[in-house]
């Protein structure tokens, strides 16, 4: 009790109690004193119980707004579709690690769901949050019990977890990668996600939360660049990386404004007749500084980034004008990256560059690998089926390196099947190899499909593929790409071959 509220009380008893005595007393005035001094003390407990009470209406109207504040704030950390932490809750909770000095062990896993935008976009948001409340479920059940768990973005998820090494972060990763992973069944559909994660580890050039995040937002990049489902860790080589990257991705949006990009075409021979049958266009890069920049080493870029539409919409058109040039009987073959096939409009465009080209769709072959087929989304098998409903050849590139099923070849339209050049010119390629070829070659000929032995280099490889049943051969045995004034050429002087060849006879 309080000093005050207990001399008050002290004040009153000593009151009532001088009341009473004079009572028992009870000489001349004394009883009317006593009944003031009675009537004194229950004005003062009134008093005293009025003060109590407001004193403890204000304690609990502070208490309420202390209540309230925790519950505003709470709130304004968490992420409201999940019901995990927000992207400001998760740096406050795990920036208590780093405050507390706990932040031994500390790993930070980075997730980007598969194919959300496409859930959304076509089953609209209510089954987009359905999603993502799914998947925060099953991240509560595999983390272990005190990682920090958060929603950060549309379709990004972090954990924040300490655990005894890389190891053990591995198997967690792993585990967590095929939760998600496992097809949900929302609403009545079915539903394929996965995620893929970029982790991160708390080291000794690792010294703030910031550090950290970056690191493994790094990690997820690199991530996202490979296989479906793909976990990476983060290594230092991956800053020197970026820096590269980025650099190559402005150097080739420039370049594709300056025109600094060539096309190239190598021949795709008939190898029963030795004659050019198409050619296939192949860019190639000759930077003013640098000289020339291979493939390899900006495609990658051009689809991380997405260039590869308007790059892949340009080598489009360009080559169709440029095989609008040629003989009727020569057709053209083009790569597809799977980004520019999953791009809104990409069939229109491709239709719109031969009309514009004025060639004959019939004479276009698209070349797509099996990589393609992971996702498995309905959107590439209609922009197959409206392109091969127009007339344009499909062949599915590097049989044999990638998933490699049947199920391809029976459900999409393709015409043509280019095998590796690693069964035909790998350090491998021996009995093995060329047994595969010849199955290869005996399906393709009941299916009346053509077959396409790509990397021959020595007559002997043609002698072989030839024999074990393939229809076409391209490698630099017959030739090099070539600008297209020297792919004329190649047409020019087959046709003079075959006129003499005429006149002979």
């Amino acid at each position: 009790m309080s000093p005050k509220r207990t001399m008050l009380t002290f004040l009153i008893g000593a009151i009532c109690g001088g009341a009473m005595a004079l009572l028992v007393l009870g000489e001349g005035s004394v009883p009317l004193i006593a009944s003031g001094l009675a009537l004194l003390s229950a004005g003062i407990a009134l008093a005293l119980a009025r003060l109590l009470t407001i004193r403890a209406r204000d304690t609990n109207a502070a208490q309420l707004q202390a209540e309230m504040a925790v519950e505003i704030r709470h709130r304004a950390r968490t992420d409201t579709v999940t019901g995990l932490a927000n992207r400001e809750g998760f740096e406050v909770a795990i920036g208590q690690w780093f405050d507390d000095g706990e932040q031994d062990g500390t790993f930070l896993f980075w997730l980007d769901l598969h194919r959300f935008t496409e859930v959304n976009d076509t089953l609209g948001h209510q089954i987009g949050d359905k999603v993502l409340h799914e998947m925060a479920e099953r991240l509560r059940k595999r983390a272990p019990y005190d990682a920090i768990l958060a929603r950060f973005g549309s379709d990004e998820f972090l954990v924040g977890v300490r655990l005894a090494g890389k190891n053990e972060a591995e198997a967690l990763a792993g585990a967590i990668s095929a939760d998600l992973a496992t097809p949900m069944r929302i609403s009545g559909h079915r539903i394929e996600s996965g995620a893929a994660i970029g982790i991160a580890e708390l080291g000794d050039k690792t010294s703030s939360l910031e550090d950290l995040m970056q690191q493994a937002d790094l990690a997820l990049f690199h991530a996202k660049s490979g296989a479906r489902h793909h976990i990476c860790f983060f290594n230092k080589a991956m800053s020197r990386n970026l820096v590269r990257r980025k650099e190559i991705e402005a150097e080739l949006r420039a370049a594709i404004q300056k025109d600094e990009l060539s096309i190239y075409f190598q021949p795709i021979i008939e190898l029963e007749s030795g004659k050019i049958r198409a050619f296939e266009a192949l860019v190639r890069w000759f930077h003013p500084e640098k000289g020339e920049l291979i493939p390899e080493e900006f495609i990658p870029v051009a689809e991380e980034t997405g260039l590869i539409i308007t790059l892949g919409n340009w080598i489009t058109r360009q080559a169709a004008r440029t095989c609008a040039t040629w003989p009727d009987h020569i057709n053209l073959a083009v790569n597809l990256s799977p980004v520019q096939i999953r791009a809104p409009g990409a069939a229109l465009g491709i239709l719109e560059a031969l009309k514009e080209a004025k060639l004959d769709p019939s004479r276009l072959e698209l070349e797509v690998t099996e990589n393609l087929f992971i996702e498995g989304t309905s959107d590439t098998a209609r922009f197959m089926d409206e392109l091969a409903g127009e007339g344009v050849r499909f062949a599915l590139d590097d049989f044999g390196t990638g998933y490699s099923s049947l199920h391809y070849i029976n459900r999409y339209p393709f015409r043509t099947i280019k095998v590796d050049r690693s069964f035909v010119s790998g350090p491998n390629n021996g009995r093995r190899s060329d047994a595969i070829i010849r199955a290869v070659a005996e399906m393709g000929a009941t299916l009346g499909l053509e077959i396409v032995a790509e990397g021959l280099e020595t007559a002997e490889q043609v002698a072989n593929v030839r024999r074990a049943g393939c229809t076409l051969g391209q490698g630099y045995f017959f030739s090099r790409a070539v600008p297209d004034h020297l792919a004329a050429k190649l047409l020019v002087e087959e046709e003079a071959g075959d006129s003499a060849k005429r006149r002979a006879s």
